[in-house]
Parts: structure tokens; sequence; C-alpha cells
């Protein structure tokens, strides 16, 4: 079942147009990887999708209903949350008051604080650590839970991996793969396409704000997604000829 659907979608920054004509599904259950490089429009088109960036045409729909002109606080209660770029934590806060806030902006369901250690070991000890006192991988973590804690239908993680240390990568992703055995559905932006594929059920590749490659990660190669990603062919779309 469809759970997200992005029609035609274009963003811009002033003049600047950041996402041109992006159609997009989300099925529940499924984890879709967004790669492109830097400028290609990927947290953009996040942003609009959480409802922190109007669109200047198209349509998001969730659950088959419009949401376009809803604001980000009413889709994160229909459940639509984002883990933005660079983690924005409230420093002064400790990791359980971080995690306690956001349940409060959320719905009902089954994150709560211990459910969230039990999925982030390394958070339970640093419970009462203020947040801006914590290793970059640490500060990840409590992000990821922080959104959780709203319990989330989808999951939008931007750049999870940007600026951490190789061991912080690790510990990050062998939590995420917790949550997609979970069945949790999740779009995910990010530049490490090694990281990417090995989780993702699909990829799709942004060049210059437009999607040209989206297909299976099963039956991509990664010489495919790395000449999509830098614009070196055509690439080939939902499996078709390039």
């Amino acid at each position: 079942m469809t759970l997200l659907a992005v029609e035609g979608v274009d963003a811009r920054h002033g003049l600047l147009q950041a996402v041109r004509g992006v159609s997009l599904e989300l099925a529940e259950g499924e984890t879709l990887a967004l790669v492109g490089a830097n400028g290609a429009g990927k947290t953009t088109l996040l942003r609009t999708i959480a409802g922190a960036h109007r669109p200047s045409a198209g349509r998001v729909l969730f659950e088959g209903r419009d949401i376009t002109s809803s604001p980000a606080h009413k889709r994160v209660r229909a459940g639509i949350t984002l883990v933005p770029e660079g983690r924005r934590l409230f420093t002064n806060l400790t990791v359980e008051e971080n995690l306690g806030l956001a349940a409060r902006a959320g719905r009902g369901g089954p994150w709560t604080v211990e459910a969230v250690f039990e999925t982030f070991p390394m958070l339970e000890p640093l419970r009462r650590r203020r947040a801006g006192r914590l290793s970059g991988g640490e500060q990840q973590a409590t992000a990821i839970g922080r959104a959780l804690m709203t319990n989330p239908r989808v999951l939008l993680l931007d750049e999870v991996s940007l600026g951490l240390a190789p061991v912080a990568v690790e510990g990050v992703y062998a939590s995420l793969r917790s949550l997609i055995e979970r069945g949790t559905t999740i779009l995910l932006v990010e530049q490490d396409l090694g990281r990417a594929l090995s989780v993702a059920d699909r990829v799709a590749c942004m060049l210059e704000g437009r999607i040209v490659l989206e297909g299976a990660a099963a039956e991509m190669t990664r010489e495919q997604v790395v000449e999509a990603y830098f614009g070196l062919s055509r690439g080939r779309r939902n499996g078709g000829p390039a």
C-alpha cells in the first residue's frame, strides 16, 4: 500500500529551483534511499515532504490525502517526522529531556523512552547527560530517537552519517537496521552509496533537482548509481533502457 506520494513537486529557494517535477511513492514498511551529490535537491525535497518548505508546484499525499498545505506540526501528528541534517538537538537539555519533549508533539504509539533506549543501547547510560556533551554518533542516535518518540508512520532521515567517525556510523546503521526489521517506513537521504544500497529496498538518485534513476536496490549496480550520481549518463529509470 502506498503510504506517501509526491506528485510533480517543484520547490524553490528564491530564484533557484532546487526540486524539479519530482514524483515518488513510498510503500508502508519500505526503505527508500535518496542519493545524489551536494546541491542535488535532496534536503529540500525532504523538507517539502515534512512541511518545512512550501512547494511552488505539485502535491504531497499521505494515505491518499492531499497534505500539501498542512503545516509541519500537523504532519508530525499525522505521522511524518523529519530527522534534519545537523541533528538540531536542545543542547542544554539531557538526552531524556530531548526525548520527552518530542513525545508531546507526536501521536500515541509503541515508542517510549525505554523503547528508544532498547533500540539505541549506547544512550541508556547517557540519559541524564546534556546533549551538547555527546559525541557526534550519540547525538545522531538521540536525534533519531527523538523522532521515534513522535511514533511516526514515515521517518525522514537526512544525512545520518554526515560528519561521523566510521565507528559511530556503524553504530547508527546497526540501530537503523533494527528499525527496518521492525517494519518502520523510512525515506533516507544519504551520500554514502554503500550504506544506502545496503539497507534500502529501493534507490532514487537526484541530479540537478530531478530524479534521474530509480529502481530496486537489489537490481542496481554501484556503477549505475555512480553514473547517475555524477550525471555521466541518463541512467535507467524504473528498469528501462539507458
